[in-house]
């Protein structure tokens, strides 16, 4: 299955690009797709546990993905 996965700020700039089709075994879970994007030139430096969501709602790392799916990987904000 095939899903779109974009990427915020400083995860964006670590990999390269902004957005990314990520091609997965069916019953592949967020963690699978972050080892995916771990894999790519930069990806080491995404942490262990990134803010994540699934179709605009945030999820758990073990949350399955579907055909379809738009994963979000948001690196942490701070405020002033």
């Amino acid at each position: 299955m095939q899903i779109d996965t974009l990427l915020f700020a400083s995860y964006a700039d670590a990999l390269g690009m902004e957005r990314v089709r990520l091609t997965l075994p069916a019953g592949a879970t967020v963690s699978d797709a972050l080892a995916e994007l771990r894999a790519l030139p930069g990806g080491d430096r995404l942490p262990p546990a990134p803010l994540v969501a699934i179709n605009l709602s945030y999820v758990r790392t073990d949350s399955a993905l579907s055909v379809g799916d738009e994963l979000a990987v948001i690196p942490p904000v701070a405020g002033g």
